[in-house]
């Protein structure tokens, strides 16, 4: 028996009433999801603390303050997005009026990843119900503290009869996915992807794929070491590393990384003090299972900086690892953890080669006093998103998009791309009901005249007739 049943069948229910599409209702979820995280955000400081250590200021940095952010985003632009979009038309067609309508999908499941599980989880949320959509919501099992502040409080400030919280690991994912719903949004490894995508497949349920893999970062030789160390540093050991657009690996020359390794220790103790571990401001790895794992690469290249570990406190140094072969596993799967691989490389071409005969990564960073440089990194690769001698803030900008490409992703979303990733652009065309006599020259038989006027209508616009 189907556990999800009666809550799917209400909330389908709900949406077939037209309830969720007034922008009255969807401005007053908002507003209820904005209010939830302003009475709320010491017990979601908290929450999250336990779950990863996060500090106060990287809880409201990276979670909270995003959120707030979209939220109020979506609330100001509501009536501006949902407005229909007008757009030209061509001689046929010059007397009616053609339009783009943005419906709401139905119903929307949205699967979310534990490393930022106030952000990955609600960010999309406010898509969805800006978008009009019933949303059921599958936050981690992994975050147990988030999660349980998501299940047990959110809902009391959403209408319950258009969302719903459902728990559970692996298996009761399984189960969920064995529905039909007119959306599904993940974020997670392409391992898991794959499997949301097949079960979407059955009911051809259109999806977006928020993955990550090893995204790169080329360091130039004309740089700044300590400005680059300082950048690098902070965004790759920020969350201890649990971020999918954090740099998975540096690629610079041997003479850049003799005069890298030492500007980053100092970057890591100006940033964390002698003895990282005793810093209020480096988080924990998540579980005992991924320690275990990220314990597992320290073992490859050498250790040129950290590498101490404490099982107990689930605690891992910020690591940098020199020597590594491609072939070894910290090359081979994505780290998720504060360990910086350096790969050696004789200029951009070589890097340039390295990245591209790889799958596309979520991100892509490069660093260079020479903005030519950062500008043919930028050109002859692909990636989700790319950092020009910067790291992910450019996840506070709404207006640009986030998401993957190929096998980092499908599909985008923050700020409108949000509102319109869950939302169906249906193409409109309205004519008069009368004014027959004007449509006659599109009527068989044709005549030579007709015919050439209707290549003439088509043409004019740059049409073509299908």
């Amino acid at each position: 028996m189907d556990p999800f049943a009666d809550t799917l069948r209400r909330l389908r229910e709900t949406f077939r009433s037209g309830r969720t599409r007034a922008a009255e209702f969807r401005a007053a979820q908002l507003e209820g999801l904005g209010r939830f995280l302003r009475d709320n955000k010491q017990l979601l400081q908290d929450a999250l603390a336990k779950d990863l250590r996060k500090s106060p200021l990287e809880s409201d940095m990276s979670e909270l303050i995003i959120c707030q952010n979209e939220v109020s985003l979506a609330i100001k632009n509501l009536h501006s997005w949902m407005k229909d979009e007008p757009v030209s038309t061509n001689m046929l067609t010059k007397l009616s009026s053609a339009f783009i309508r943005k419906e709401p999908f139905g119903l929307i499941l949205i699967i979310a990843p534990w490393n930022y599980p106030v952000n990955l989880t609600l960010v999309p949320l406010v898509g969805a119900l800006a978008a009009g959509n019933c949303v059921i919501l599958k936050p981690s099992e992994i975050s147990k503290s988030t999660e349980k502040v998501l299940a047990e409080v959110l809902p009391q400030y959403l209408d319950q009869s258009c969302f719903a919280v459902v728990l559970g690991g692996p298996q009761e994912t399984q189960q969920l996915l064995e529905n039909r719903f007119d959306h599904i949004f993940f974020t997670g490894t392409p391992h898991v992807g794959k499997i949301v995508m097949a079960a979407a497949t059955k009911h051809l349920t259109p999806v977006t794929l928020e993955l990550g893999g090893k995204s790169p970062c080329y360091v130039d030789d004309d740089c700044d070491p300590q400005t680059v160390a300082n950048r690098v540093v902070w965004f790759r050991y920020f969350n201890a590393g649990q971020t999918c657009v954090a740099p998975d690996y540096v690629l610079c020359s041997r003479e850049t990384q003799e005069r890298l390794l030492p500007a980053i220790q100092s970057a890591i103790t100006r940033f964390y003090g002698d003895d990282p571990k005793s810093s209020p401001n480096l988080s924990r790895i998540v579980n005992q299972k991924h320690f275990k794992r990220l314990q597992g690469l320290l073992g490859c290249g050498r250790v040129a900086i950290g590498g101490q570990s404490d099982e107990s406190e689930r605690y891992i140094a910020p690591t940098v690892l020199v020597d590594v072969q491609e072939t070894e596993p910290v090359m081979q799967e994505e780290i998720f953890g504060p360990i910086l691989p350096i790969v050696t490389v004789r200029g951009l071409d070589e890097a340039v080669d390295f990245i591209t005969r790889r799958e596309k990564p979520l991100a892509l960073y490069a660093f260079s006093n020479n903005s030519q440089v950062v500008n043919q990194m930028l050109e002859r690769t692909s990636s989700g998103s790319f950092g020009g001698n910067e790291g992910f803030v450019y996840l506070t900008v709404p207006s640009l998009p986030f998401g993957g490409v190929g096998h980092s992703g499908m599909g985008r979303y923050h700020g409108k791309f949000s509102f319109d990733t869950f939302s169906h652009h249906r193409a409109c065309l309205m004519a008069s009901p009368g004014l027959e006599k004007l449509n006659e020259v599109r009527y068989p038989p044709y005549s030579d005249w007709s015919q050439k006027f209707i290549t003439w209508a088509l043409d004019s616009q740059g049409c073509t007739l299908l």
